[in-house]
């Protein structure tokens, strides 16, 4: 392919998350690729049509899924239903999650559950569901965001924090695990980013500029700047990465993964 620029004409991707922030973002440059595009939702039904609406615009086929995949049975169903339509997945991009606030000591046992539930076990499901598929076409590319949080912890967030640094493990397990089968596993982990999810904490402006302030680089990033690095560990650019930890944060933290 040229190396000026990234085709996904002809692939078809799923991606978990897909009406709003990183994954939006993601599924419309994974569409102006050129690339068939599945978004699951959870919640937000008009934000998924806005989505749909939008990939279709770009010339895509669109799909977009009512599950909460943290239930074994509903993820399969969930790509069931997508490979029932389209036949393959060539590309999962696993970007749902939550962000809470949790100190040690104080915090209610539902709510390490259920960031355990959300961020990691769903994770989980859903790659077991689509594996079999990707081994049985012999190729496939996996994508997982993860954070900063999970590489260098995350005080009031240890609950966050561990979720995300055991999709690092994963995704380097999985690297190896299905290598043979020409399915390729890489992360992305970002630091801030301008997301809904992070709406409530930079309610407070002066939190919100030394949030800027900590970014070498001086900026807090739209969810652009994330799905950018996604789109290039999908494409035929990256098809030597493999097991990889790509920290997508400005600077503000330097440290591999």
């Amino acid at each position: 392919m040229s190396a000026v620029e990234i085709s996904l004409q002809g692939q078809r991707a799923l991606i978990t998350g897909g009406s709003r922030g990183i994954g939006r973002a993601t599924a419309i440059y994974f569409a102006q690729a050129g690339c068939d595009v599945a978004i699951s939702y959870q919640h937000n039904e008009k934000a998924a049509q806005a989505t749909i609406d939008k990939l279709e615009a770009l010339g895509v086929t669109a799909l977009a899924v009512k599950a909460d995949f943290s239930f074994p049975e509903t993820a399969t169903e969930m790509v069931e239903q997508i490979l029932e339509k389209w036949g393959r997945i060539d590309i999962l991009v696993n970007n749902a999650g939550i962000w809470t606030y949790g100190e040690m000591g104080a915090m209610e046992p539902s709510v390490w559950e259920e960031t355990i539930k959300v961020n990691l076990t769903s994770i989980f499901y859903t790659c077991n569901a689509v594996v079999p598929a990707m081994k049985k076409q012999r190729h496939g590319n996996i994508i997982i965001v993860s954070s900063t949080a999970g590489v260098r912890g995350e005080a009031f967030h240890s609950h966050y924090a561990a979720t995300k640094g055991a999709l690092i493990a994963l995704t380097k397990s999985l690297a190896i695990e299905l290598a043979p089968y020409g399915i390729r596993v890489n992360c992305v982990a970002p630091g801030w980013v301008e997301t809904d999810m992070c709406d409530e904490v930079f309610q407070d402006k002066q939190f919100k500029e030394k949030v800027r302030q900590s970014i070498p680089l001086g900026r807090i990033p739209p969810p652009e700047d994330i799905a950018g690095p996604i789109l290039f560990l999908a494409s035929d650019l990256a098809r030597h990465i493999t097991g990889e930890v790509l920290n997508v944060n400005g600077g503000s933290v330097l440290c591999g993964g």
